[in-house]
């Protein structure tokens, strides 16, 4: 009988491995839908200015649509920043957890971020030598051996 481990509501048997080469998120809807036609009816309102020769109406278009633009990149700049103020949390109280001080303060918050990914086993060793070197994080994400998944990413 196999059992199937449970986290947080998702089903891990059927998640993916992640590895350096796979682990971006992108959610289709909002980066290959909303995104691109934002941008599109963005350039579109423009243009309708310039024909309309900037009558009321294609002046409250182009209104409405700076404001669409804006909503979308404020849902997602307001998303990846709580996202990484709770990786910041978890991260620190994993550290405490693993060897009883708390994050070095000479890490930045992207290296965290990338720190993340490795297991428990390297992880304390991994941010010492982040905190050290000052390491990028892209080679601190290429730098993890055993990755430890986060399918709960934004």
């Amino acid at each position: 009988m196999s059992q199937v481990n449970v986290k947080g509501g998702i089903k891990l048997s059927n998640l993916k491995l992640q590895s350096y080469d796979n682990h971006k998120k992108f959610v289709p809807l909002y980066h290959f839908v909303l995104a691109p036609i934002s941008l599109i009816v963005f350039i579109a309102s423009i243009v309708h200015i310039f024909i309309e020769q900037f009558s009321f109406s294609s002046l409250l278009i182009f209104g409405v649509t700076v404001c669409m633009v804006i909503l979308v990149v404020l849902v997602r700049q307001f998303a990846t920043q709580l996202q990484d103020r709770s990786i910041f949390n978890e991260e620190n109280f994993r550290h405490v957890h693993l060897t009883g001080k708390p994050l070095d303060p000479r890490l930045s918050l992207q290296q965290i971020i990338s720190l993340r990914f490795a297991e428990d086993e390297s992880f304390p060793q991994l941010c010492k030598k982040a905190a050290e070197t000052g390491i990028e994080p892209k080679m601190i994400k290429k730098s993890i051996t055993h990755w430890r998944a986060d399918h709960y990413r934004v």
